[in-house]
């Protein structure tokens, strides 16, 4: 009687932060099945199903390991959505400027990510810098989703599969980001852009 009492206080303890619904969200979001899931974590689907369903109390290394697979860390689960922000802003000052490929000697841009304190991101936001690198040294590369980029400043050539696009400020342009693309600044002066991807993180 005392273990059926003890869960139930655990149960009613996490019941506002719906826990069952997050984990469900979070599979869905990805358009991912319970055996789908499983294989990925190792559990069963009947056990993932409980987990959904509010009918199991999730251990911490159990949270975790699905954590891992939709790449959140634990306090997404126990955030209470009663009080969470809907408001996130990055001061300049806190902003770090990446290399496109760190390993790479030279690199085509460097970006700035625009929303990296957000939890939760349905898109990607970035500040972009562009350099004037031979076409040689050009390596395309695709992601899911699709991609926004305004261009600032500057002058932009895209190649994006087979055809190629000129950019100039306040020029635009959209695109299926999962067609190979390549960017390529042609001034030696700044190219800037922003840059929003959704589907994926730079």
């Amino acid at each position: 009687m005392r273990k059926t009492t003890d869960t139930a206080v655990v149960q009613e303890s996490l019941r506002p932060y719906a826990i069952a619904d997050k984990l469900r969200t979070l599979r869905l979001r990805r358009s991912m099945g319970l055996a789908q899931l499983a294989e990925h974590t190792g559990f069963s689907a009947a056990m993932l199903s409980r987990l959904e369903n509010g009918r199991l109390v999730p251990t911490l290394p159990t949270l975790t390991r699905i954590a891992m697979v939709f790449s959140v860390g634990l306090d997404y689960f126990f955030s209470d959505p009663r009080k969470r922000h809907i408001v996130a802003i990055v001061r300049r000052d806190d902003r770090k400027v990446f290399p496109s490929d760190p390993k790479a000697a030279h690199v085509p841009w460097h970006f700035e990510s625009l929303d990296f304190s957000v939890n939760e991101r349905k898109l990607s936001g970035y500040l972009a810098h562009f350099h004037p690198l031979p076409q040689e040294r050009l390596v395309p590369h695709y992601h899911p989703g699709v991609e926004l980029l305004y261009l600032i400043e500057g002058k932009l050539e895209m190649t994006i599969g087979v055809e190629t696009f000129q950019l100039s400020p306040g020029d635009s342009i959209y695109f299926d980001s999962m067609q190979k693309h390549t960017y390529r600044s042609l001034v030696k002066a700044l190219c800037t852009a922003i840059v929003v991807t959704t589907g994926s993180s730079r």
